[in-house]
């Protein structure tokens, strides 16, 4: 996991357990509340995960997955209300990032082999990397009329990697909330947010260094604050010496590498998603325009490191770290 709760120095009254969902290790723990209430809002917040990923999974039989069949087949298709409601979100995202967050561009995602439980270790031909990237899929190709969705733009398929973690935190964080749960730590895979403290401190969590066991630095997380992070060391693989990460720039068609990891922190109103989805086109773009990019979509908290191990913190999170 990219991210982790570090344990307590003295024994609290403290519910965890893990899943593994999304293709990755999750946690919820619960502080501070009786067995029974806490085990029941575990149990809700799993089974909404669970069901978040039979619906959104990209290559696995999903209502996403036959949504995609149809694109494909330039058909109309009718999907629930959640997921019209979420592809809208999706499309507000990408166009807020200059479609650097990009869930149609799962073709190419599929391309490069990420569409598997292994990646498999193969480059693509350039000609067929170029060929996605000449259609251009962006979210502005998908239209969606109350419940019916289409595209414009035959090459758009649609994978919400990037979005269904912090999607599924925001969820977390109102189940939680409907269990009257007042302190807990959700981790999905290293997107976390946090509700309330751990007793008498903030959650603490560490950030993963991207390429040695242990961490970069750790942060003190507050009521209603999310993490997200965004790393090419999740997914990859290897061939002829280099790393190919499931981070795709739909620009170039190829895996971004100017960067290691970026970390972002923010709070509000959806701030698991935005964690998820802001974290992504700052991995993208690279170093050199950290700072303005990062200026540019309001986030004030991040911590990334370069292609060449560099780290580079803003201010703000540098205050935050210890």
């Amino acid at each position: 996991m990219l991210l982790w709760a570090l344990a307590a120095c003295s024994p609290p009254p403290l519910h965890s357990q893990q899943a593994y969902v999304f293709g990755t290790l999750v946690e919820v723990s619960i502080h501070g509340a009786p067995e029974a209430q806490a085990k029941q809002a575990t149990a809700a917040v799993l089974a909404r995960f669970d069901e978040l990923h039979r619906a959104l999974h990209a290559w696995q039989p999903s209502e996403l997955s036959r949504l995609n069949a149809a694109l494909a087949r330039g058909e109309r298709a009718t999907v629930t209300p959640e997921l019209a409601a979420m592809l809208r979100d999706a499309q507000a995202w990408s166009n807020l990032t200059d479609d650097l967050f990009n869930p149609a561009i799962g073709g190419l995602i599929a391309l490069w082999g990420f569409h598997a439980d292994t990646p498999q270790s193969r480059v693509p031909e350039a000609a067929a990397i170029a060929g996605w990237v000449n259609q251009r899929p962006r979210m502005a190709d998908l239209h969606i009329e109350n419940n019916t969705v289409w595209s414009s733009n035959p090459a758009v398929q649609l994978d919400l990697g990037g979005y269904a973690k912090g999607h599924a935190l925001d969820d977390a964080a109102a189940i939680l909330k409907k269990h009257a749960i007042a302190n807990a730590l959700v981790n999905i895979g290293g997107n976390v947010i946090a509700l309330g403290a751990h007793g008498d401190r903030p959650w603490r969590v560490g950030i993963q260094h991207p390429r040695q066991p242990g961490t970069l630095a750790t942060l003190e997380l507050r009521d209603g604050e999310a993490i997200g992070t965004s790393g090419d060391y999740q997914r990859y693989f290897e061939a002829d010496g280099r790393r190919y990460s499931h981070l795709i720039d739909p620009r170039s068609g190829h895996p971004a590498n100017g960067m290691q990891s970026v970390t972002v922190l923010v709070t509000g109103k959806q701030a698991g998603t935005r964690s998820d989805a802001l974290s992504k086109p700052l991995f993208i773009d690279g170093a050199a325009r950290l700072a303005n990019h990062a200026s540019s979509l309001g986030v004030a908290h991040y911590l990334a490191v370069d292609g060449a191990g560099q780290m580079h913190i803003s201010p703000a999170m540098r205050a935050r770290l210890r």
